[in-house]
């Protein structure tokens, strides 16, 4: 059966997928959830690249925000989602396509160590705004600093030009301006849009669910790796 791979973004944890990943796993669907956080875009996308190769079969691989400018960079994927995510081109990276809207980059808070964080209240209203409370509430004291200079990789692969892919715009996006998720759906092979916020997978994670269910059912046996 083909696998599933969640990637999160920028603050995030692998614990903020854990609704979908609930679900999906009481249907019997296999889901790996890496954590990142490793320093680099390109150590990210190794840490990534791992647990693709690790699976015996090509799965599904999900992006969430930055996780796009991530799982862009892998191979072996039988399909790409971006949800609210980096489809990165030549060159390109997040910072550069200017993927942090006025609102985010004004919760952004430095640390001493040289790290950055989110200021809670405003990343409530920023990434959460959408979501029922408690669960928004949850979903900030999951959130964790961020080492510099992330948003500024560019990988070396664009596998989306070779893998079959979907992108999901979230329409009530505060965190990444819905106009820049269309212009980077432009060059995948699917678009939905769906009337949320950045943070589905907290506030409604049955959307997730259901299109990665549609996905897997579409798939035909795939190829064993070699």
């Amino acid at each position: 059966m083909t696998a599933v791979v969640l990637v999160h973004g920028l603050y995030h944890r692998p614990d903020h997928f854990s609704a979908v990943a609930d679900r999906l796993r009481a249907a019997g669907t296999e889901v790996v959830v890496p954590e990142l956080h490793r320093g680099s875009l390109s150590a990210d996308t190794a840490a990534v690249q791992a647990v693709i190769d690790a699976l015996p079969e090509p799965p599904i691989v999900l992006g969430h925000s930055y996780g796009g400018s991530v799982i862009t960079g892998v191979h072996g994927a039988a399909h790409l989602v971006y949800l609210a995510a980096f489809v990165l081109d030549d060159g390109e990276s997040a910072a550069g396509l200017g993927g942090t809207s006025p609102q985010l980059q004004e919760a952004i808070s430095p640390e001493p160590d040289g790290s950055t964080s989110l200021h809670p209240d405003q990343a409530l209203d920023v990434l959460f705004s959408d979501c029922p409370e408690t669960f928004a509430v949850r979903a900030v004291g999951l959130l964790r600093a961020q080492s510099p200079g992330c948003g500024r990789g560019v990988p070396k692969r664009h596998s989306w030009k070779h893998i079959p892919s979907t992108y999901v715009v979230c329409v009530q996006d505060r965190a990444i301006d819905p106009s820049l998720q269309r212009r980077m759906a432009s060059r995948c092979t699917d678009v939905r849009e769906w009337q949320t916020g950045h943070s589905p997978f907290v506030g409604q994670p049955e959307l997730i669910v259901r299109l990665l269910w549609e996905l897997l059912a579409a798939q035909t046996p795939p190829r064993r790796k070699e």
